[in-house]
């Protein structure tokens, strides 16, 4: 009865309503919020006159007497354009002009910015860009990136040095992780395949057990302050009312959670099903480099069979990790760590009047979870050291970190324990809340101390 007073009441309030409705929402706004942002990006085409005073990077070959000898090697040397036009960006170099010739009508003369090239920008010269408006960053690390480029090459001629052979002796080096399986077989990982799924995993048990755990102890406060436990307990248990709130919180969440998953997946799929349903070219899929310039080497197009290629990769790396598991894993660690900290939480609210006096007691039952969450980030590191296998089985803190650590892969026995050790830390501080809880539901106008708790501990049943 208790359970399902519990549950009713509270998938009948507005609140759970709202917040089934608005919290898909946000999730789902998440997930499409990065690809409609790169979607509504500026793409107004902008002209930016170039103003070369080296005659360094002007593709006019009638200004070669004006470089100076020694960034000339010999007289083979042909000059390109060496700030490449983007998609958006287009640079016109503008001759016998000066910055202040261009100020003035800058409005009428249709360009979107002046880019001036100092002549001594070989001794550290800064290069500016004037304009009405302030410049978007990629444009000024397009810039900086081809222009140091294109000096890096000039002083490495000068030198005799040939940029050929440091091309040449430039290695790129992927690194892959294959583990090797009890029975002889051998599984390719993923690092940061498993890495976002356990982050996400964990933050979402830690997010889980605080937003309902907390329930529990504001609704014993509630009932306590306007005094109806003394009208429920005169037909029920004590602890058979802190179970009843506390299970029957736990199946609000759970019809919660499915709701959000649900919902969630219906918005996203039918959002990209309506605005993002258009075929997306290699082109487009391959980024930008914008940390070599395009004059030097061009980088090859990603083709229809190499991008293939990196989503096959990509897929089979999330296949290495068995979800049957973390499924399974998650259902048992939100229950095993949300009845865990509900029983604590049930104790905490039913030691006090209100929730501000509930600041001392909280602090140690936090602490751990809050722990938990600063250990994912070593633990994703090193999945496998002591503090992630610590971590894991110790019961106030293996919810987090043992969902955090299944993605890596973690033996089945060290499931089994960490399992074990929170169901039986479970019972024990259900058994303990239990006391506390059955003294303190009845206790008004009194500030309760840890030494008043003790006392009720060790009060006989």
């Amino acid at each position: 009865m208790v359970i399902k007073r519990e549950y009713l009441t509270r998938v009948k309030k507005k609140s759970f309503i709202i917040m089934s409705i608005i919290g898909p929402v946000l999730f789902a706004a998440l997930m499409i919020a990065p690809a409609v942002i790169a979607n509504m990006e500026d793409k107004e085409e902008k002209l930016i006159a170039v103003i070369d005073e080296t005659y360094l990077f002007n593709d006019s070959i009638a200004q070669r007497d004006l470089i100076p000898d020694s960034l000339i090697k010999d007289s083979s040397h042909i000059f390109t354009h060496v700030i490449p036009d983007t998609q958006y960006d287009k640079f016109e170099f503008v001759e016998g002009k000066t910055v202040a010739d261009l100020r003035h009508n800058f409005s009428e003369s249709g360009y979107y910015a002046v880019l001036h090239i100092p002549a001594n920008i070989t001794y550290g010269q800064k290069v500016q860009i004037f304009s009405l408006k302030q410049p978007p960053l990629s444009l000024q690390m397009h810039i900086g990136n081809c222009i140091e480029k294109e000096m890096e090459r000039l002083k490495l001629r000068a030198m005799g040095i040939d940029q050929n052979i440091l091309k040449s002796v430039k290695t790129d080096i992927s690194v892959s992780t294959i583990k090797w399986e009890q029975d002889g077989g051998e599984t390719e990982t993923n690092q940061e395949i498993a890495s976002i799924v356990g982050m996400i995993s964990g933050i979402l048990i830690y997010m889980f057990i605080f937003m309902y755990g907390s329930q529990v102890m504001r609704g014993v406060i509630e009932e306590k302050t306007n005094r109806i436990v003394e009208v429920i307990v005169s037909s029920v248990r004590p602890f058979q009312l802190m179970m009843g709130k506390i299970i029957g919180i736990a199946m609000v969440s759970l019809t919660q959670i499915v709701l959000w998953v649900v919902f969630t997946f219906i918005i996203v799929t039918a959002a990209y099903s309506m605005f993002f349903n258009q075929e997306i070219s290699t082109q487009q899929l391959q980024p930008q480099n914008l940390m070599e310039s395009p004059m030097n080497s061009q980088s090859p197009e990603v083709t229809d069979t190499e991008l293939q290629s990196i989503i096959n990769e990509s897929l089979s790396s999330i296949n290495q990790i068995d979800f049957v598991v973390m499924i399974l894993a998650f259902i048992f660690f939100f229950f095993g760590g949300y009845l865990l900290y509900a029983s604590l939480f049930a104790a905490v609210g039913s030691a006090v009047d209100n929730e501000a006096d509930t600041q001392q007691f909280m602090l140690p039952i936090t602490v751990p979870l809050i722990l938990a969450f600063i250990m994912m980030y070593s633990i994703i590191n090193n999945p496998e050291g002591p503090i992630a296998f610590w971590g894991s089985m110790i019961p106030l803190t293996s919810p987090i970190v043992m969902m955090a650590r299944i993605p890596f892969g973690v033996p089945y026995w060290q499931i089994g324990v960490s399992a074990g050790l929170l169901i039986i830390t479970f019972i024990f501080t259900t058994w303990l809340a239990g006391k506390i809880y059955r003294t303190g539901i009845l206790m008004y106008g009194k500030k309760v101390s840890y030494k008043e708790l003790w006392k009720w501990l060790k009060y006989k049943s």
